[in-house]
């Protein structure tokens, strides 16, 4: 129930703060706020919260810079808040720690949506406890503890990145439409946001190794079965 989960909003602009912390609010969450860089960190500290909706430019510093402060104490879903739509500013994001992204201006509903989304996923992943790790294309993945390695070397991914892994992982070789990777992974039906997933498959290229998801231009991605040594 959403009652249950804690929300922490960061974001500068008081009026959009406000709309925000109100209509989270009135979708049943416990909503905390703060204003810059320093008060989300303390907040975060002090809320526990069970998950952050994080605007990237902030007084004090960056929300950047409070993703990685965050992520570092504690494993957090973030939805970050960016007004810009560069590529490159994007991946930035998903490389410090967060899991999604909406560029402004956006719609209430859409960001309520995101919201429901990331909890569904940690709810996901409380179920894969006990699951045996799956070994394929030279990686070692352990669902049950969400942890991944790269032949003997482990590399830490967002929570979006490992969940994209392992959906990709379930049938190695096959190739995964961007559609269903919406609806499986980020729970988004109707295939709105492609570009979401191609960004955190550059991500998550990264970190693995290019060469391990082949794109199939057009359709979606695959895991290649046969990578590594």
């Amino acid at each position: 129930m959403s009652s249950s989960r804690r929300v922490l909003v960061v974001e500068d602009e008081p009026v959009i703060n406000k709309m925000v912390a109100d209509r989270l609010t009135a979708e049943g969450y416990d909503v905390r706020t703060a204003y810059d860089g320093p008060g989300a960190v303390a907040a975060f500290g002090e809320h526990s919260p069970d998950l952050v909706v994080l605007d990237v430019m902030l007084p004090g510093f960056d929300g950047h810079e409070v993703c990685r402060r965050i992520q570092a104490e504690r494993p957090v879903p973030v939805l970050m808040l960016t007004a810009r739509t560069e590529e490159t500013d994007i991946l930035v994001g998903l490389g410090v720690g967060a899991d999604d992204y909406l560029t402004k201006p956006f719609r209430m509903r859409e960001l309520v949506a995101r919201v429901a989304a990331l909890l569904r996923r940690v709810d996901r992943a409380a179920e894969l406890n006990g699951r045996r790790p799956l070994d394929v294309a030279g990686l070692r993945i352990d669902a049950a503890a969400r942890r991944v390695w790269v032949d003997d070397d482990e590399v830490r991914l967002t929570p979006t990145e490992f969940d994209l892994l392992a959906c990709l992982a379930e049938a190695p070789g096959t190739v995964v439409t961007r559609e269903r990777l919406l609806a499986d992974v980020w729970g988004w039906p109707g295939g709105s946001g492609t570009r979401t997933v191609d960004s955190h498959v550059k991500g998550l290229r990264a970190k693995i190794g290019a060469d391990r998801v082949r794109t199939v231009h057009g359709v979606g991605y695959a895991l290649e079965p046969g990578t590594g040594p």
